[in-house]
């Protein structure tokens, strides 16, 4: 006789769900754009001191993915990979700015109020 039902999994413990969903977070694109891609921020990105809790002792970083790789033939096959220029592409769109985001959301356009079409009394009796 085979088994009556299926093994249970993690679906109801909400810890291990939301762990996750956050484990393996990179930067946004907004974040790239605007602090890591500035030359004197990349210059001191790609030169990062020997770090021991890092992988790869924090020598082998690319910038537009913000990842650490162990080696340098790893991140030479990073930068070819579609990953990496699907990354990129993104990254040549500006970001939204704050103005854009409020617009989107409605804050930032005044339409004007609705006309009201006011009926006077004459109209209401001829209706």
């Amino acid at each position: 006789m085979g088994r009556l039902r299926r093994s249970r999994t993690h679906g109801g413990n909400r810890d291990v769900h939301r762990a996750g969903r956050t484990r393996a977070r990179t930067k946004d694109l907004d974040q790239i754009q605007l602090i890591d891609l500035d030359p004197k921020h990349r210059a001191a990105l790609e030169a990062q001191p020997i770090d021991f809790d890092k992988p790869g002792l924090a020598q082998h970083y690319c910038v537009e993915c913000a990842k650490y790789f162990e080696t340098d033939n790893a991140l030479q096959s990073h930068w070819k990979s579609k990953v990496h220029k699907r990354r990129c592409k993104q990254l040549k769109e500006p970001a939204y700015t704050i103005e854009e985001a409020e617009r989107a959301a409605g804050l930032g356009v005044d339409n004007g109020r609705r006309a009201t079409k006011q009926i006077s009394a004459a109209e209401m009796q001829d209706l």
